[in-house]
């Protein structure tokens, strides 16, 4: 399947943090075929196991590698139903109110998505001072058109809401949608489950799909502890260039994922993807994160006794909004890098990265310590 279709697929499906269950089947669905075995977990994890040739770990242990990827998008739930039929909504993760005036929503009731809208008052009987500001959350409302006691039969407390909004091409390789943060790094393991099954590899890969990101990275936190992996990557997606950003803060689209280093990312890791990238002809690029870097590598990287991290990142304009955007040569690319680091990984790379400390990387970059 071609990779816009993949992740248009991806982008269409609903997902919040904690009702990831829809979109979690139609991952199982497209990652079965690649996958030796796939289960999830307690919390509601999709993991595919992929395994290798054997290549044992300096502890013994298989060798593992986990990539992880959120599922779980942005959205909205419904928090109360009016005595007219409207509902009220409260945020479930970092849900921007700039951009909800006047969308369609889909309720996601027990019958079935229920369309609905986000009411605006009409600018004729706004205020200046109301005009100035953005409303908050808790000042919109969702119509659904229906009688108040048709609205209390059909819809519950606590269902979730997402903006309906069709993922849809733009010229060349732009595409853009809802929730591509993030569904565009799932299409990434999509991709790279693909172009691994063409590699010999030493090391198992357990490609996750994890859940509640936007809320904590909670599914992050449990899988990385249940698994226990030898060495971890996560994808993401990160700032791509747009007007009114400055380049410090961005990187730019279409000339491939970005490689992060700083302290949420183990250095050897970083060298390994950037000299696979180089080794394989993929475009990268790099960006710096001097603490948190916001994403599921934060906390896989200090699951149980910590595991040494990556991040990679795919270039996305207008985060958190139902315009995202992204350029699926990016996407592509990033897939094909993850497949390319996991089949070069062997026993003495995973001894080099494992025997050393930071200090002994950090000395090793500066020169002999006086």
């Amino acid at each position: 399947m071609e990779t816009g279709e993949v992740l248009a697929r991806l982008a269409g499906a609903a997902g919040i943090s904690g009702h990831e269950h829809d979109v979690a089947r139609l991952i199982e669905e497209l990652w079965r075929p690649y996958a030796d075995e796939i289960r999830r977990d307690a919390l509601g994890n999709l993991i595919a196991v992929v395994r290798g040739d054997g290549l044992e770990a300096p502890d013994g242990r298989r060798a593992a590698v986990m990539w992880a990827a959120h599922m779980d998008e942005i959205g909205m739930v419904v928090s109360a139903i009016e005595e007219e039929g409207f509902l009220r909504v409260d945020a479930v993760g970092g849900v921007d109110e700039r951009v909800l005036l006047g969308q369609e929503v889909l309720v996601h009731t027990r019958q079935g998505p229920l369309p609905g809208i986000i009411g605006i008052k009409p600018p004729h009987l706004t205020t200046e001072e109301e005009g100035r500001k953005v409303p908050r959350l808790q000042d919109l409302f969702i119509d659904v058109g229906l009688p108040a006691e048709e609205a209390r039969r059909r819809v519950r407390v606590g269902d979730p809401v997402t903006v309906r909004q069709e993922p849809a091409r733009l010229q060349g390789q732009r595409m853009t949608a809802k929730s591509l943060d993030n569904r565009a790094s799932v299409a990434v393991l999509c991709e790279a489950l693909a172009q691994l099954r063409r590699r010999r590899h030493g090391v198992d890969v357990y490609a996750v799909a994890t859940v509640q990101e936007e809320v904590g990275s909670r599914g992050a936190a449990t899988s990385a502890y249940g698994l226990a992996p030898t060495l971890a990557l996560a994808v993401d997606v990160t700032f791509g260039d747009q007007p009114g950003l400055p380049d410090t803060q961005t990187v730019e689209l279409g000339k491939g994922p970005a490689l992060a280093r700083g302290a949420n990312v183990h250095p050897r890791i970083y060298e390994a993807l950037r000299d696979t990238a180089r080794s394989e002809g993929i475009p990268f690029q790099e960006e710096y994160l001097p603490a948190d870097s916001g994403t599921d590598a934060w906390f896989i990287q200090i699951a149980r006794e910590g595991i040494p991290t990556g991040l990679v990142s795919v270039p996305l304009r207008y985060m958190h909004s139902p315009v995202e955007l992204v350029d699926l040569g990016d996407v592509q690319e990033a897939g094909r890098l993850l497949a390319a680091w996991a089949a070069r990984i062997d026993g003495d790379w995973l001894a080099g990265l494992l025997g050393a400390g930071w200090q002994e990387v950090e000395r090793g970059a500066a020169g002999p310590a006086e």
